[in-house]
């Protein structure tokens, strides 16, 4: 965990735009027939149901703005990297299976993003549809693929392996469960209703086919957008605003430090970015036992409204030479939020986009719960890895966290129309 924040990113519901041929052949979107229901009643009977997706009639009552929110799958770059956090996530790592090499990867690359694409607009998967989130729209659906370290060597790719995914170091806090870690490829799943985020879960699943197998899943979710009066930086499981100094797209060097650049190496990896993925146990039952002041001290913040302790706002820079009436520094030296700062890493910088997890009890009835810890860089050395160093070497909030499952994934640029994610790296 460090002490920044989710992108400012608008938050208002992008309206839905046609889908073409696409929409002819796949029926009408979730969106259209939640108008129907709202208009109507229920639409899918026993006769409705065989019909599927059915035509909304003229006037239907829109959907509301949770569901009507779409982010587009087509562009620069991959969606799910600067979009709002969304309140349900999945994380998926998957293995080709023996005998699957290039060909077959392509083959299923392209499966996938021709899903993600529907999906995402609120229509039914071309494949298979389980019609799970027939009633919802689009509700911020994001899907995003990455590449791991040893799908290049599966795929007899090794050229075209990024330098930037060479092993991340080990860490002190590192407890790691291999068979939950890495993987030859990913996919973030996030969406604002968590049907459609299952939805889209299993779609991606039963389109691996015979192809890849599933290495290992996790869920997530975060706080529902319009639960607070006004929006709000998330709060994670120990209470905290998480996260108040994100770098923001509107910053000037924002995509210099996220995104790989035109020029960058491998080309294929051009408007790409890296994601290290860290499931982050919070050891809950300990970190209740502070105080409020001890709890505010491990993180430099104040609980009620992350503002520093050295006064102000949530976003107020924080002045690390104040000190107390004993002379001591108001922000203390092992401070979490002291230690994450840029500033104080040479100017490392990631955009953090993380879930929370609560995957049930232990025997001792301590809870598993914690953080899924996701960052974005556009060279984890340069972002990451310099801030868990420093980390390491003293961080207050260190003994109150484990890191359980780690991974480090090349997230290629977006796909272009009619194109499908990775194509650059495995027909190039």
């Amino acid at each position: 965990m460090t002490d920044q924040s989710t992108p400012a990113v608008s938050s208002s519901p992008v309206p839905r735009q046609s889908g073409g041929g696409d929409s002819a052949r796949a029926g009408v979107s979730r969106r259209r027939l939640l108008g129907t229901a709202g208009a109507t009643g229920l639409v899918l009977g026993a006769a409705g149901a065989a019909a599927g997706y059915a035509s909304a009639p003229a006037g239907a009552t829109p959907l509301t703005s949770l569901g009507a929110g779409r982010a587009m799958f087509h562009g620069k770059h991959q969606p799910g990297i600067t979009d709002p956090l969304q309140s349900c996530g999945h994380l998926i790592a998957f293995d080709l299976a023996a005998g699957a090499g290039r060909k077959e990867a392509a083959a299923l690359l392209r499966r996938w993003s021709a899903t993600a694409e529907h999906l995402m607009a609120g229509e039914p998967a071309p494949h298979g549809d389980t019609g799970v989130a027939r009633d919802a729209g689009p509700s911020s659906l994001t899907l995003t693929f990455g590449f791991g370290r040893t799908f290049f060597d599966r795929t007899g790719l090794q050229g075209q392996r990024p330098a930037a995914l060479d092993p991340l170091p080990d860490f002190s806090s590192d407890h790691l469960d291999k068979s939950r870690s890495e993987g030859d490829l990913w996919v973030q799943i996030g969406a604002d209703d968590a049907l459609v985020a299952f939805h889209a879960l299993r779609a991606v699943q039963k389109d691996a086919g015979s192809a890849a197998r599933v290495r290992w899943q996790m869920n997530g979710f975060n706080r529902s957008p319009g639960a607070t009066a006004h929006p709000m930086t998330a709060r994670n499981l120990m209470g905290q605003i998480d996260g108040t100094r994100n770098p923001k797209p509107s910053d000037a060097d924002f995509n210099k430090r996220i995104f790989v650049p035109a020029a960058g190496e491998p080309a294929w990896m051009a408007g790409g970015s890296y994601a290290v993925v860290r499931r982050i146990r919070m050891l809950l039952d300990d970190w209740e036992k502070l105080s409020l002041t001890q709890q505010e001290n491990v993180i430099g913040r104040r609980k009620a409204d992350g503002a520093p302790l050295s006064g102000g706002t949530e976003t107020t820079a924080m002045d690390l030479e104040k000190t107390g009436a004993d002379g001591s520094y108001v922000i203390p030296v092992n401070a979490h939020a002291r230690i994450t700062r840029p500033d104080q890493n040479g100017g490392a910088a990631m955009v953090r986009r993380p879930f929370s997890y609560h995957d049930g009890f232990d025997a001792d009835g301590a809870p598993d719960a914690g953080l899924l810890f996701i960052c974005w860089q556009a060279d984890p050395l340069r972002g990451f890895v310099p801030v868990q160093r420093k980390l390491d070497r003293g961080d207050a909030l260190s003994q109150y966290i484990r890191h359980e499952a780690s991974g480090l994934f090349a997230v290629p640029g977006g796909a272009a129309k009619g194109e499908y994610v990775g194509q650059r790296l495995l027909e190039g």
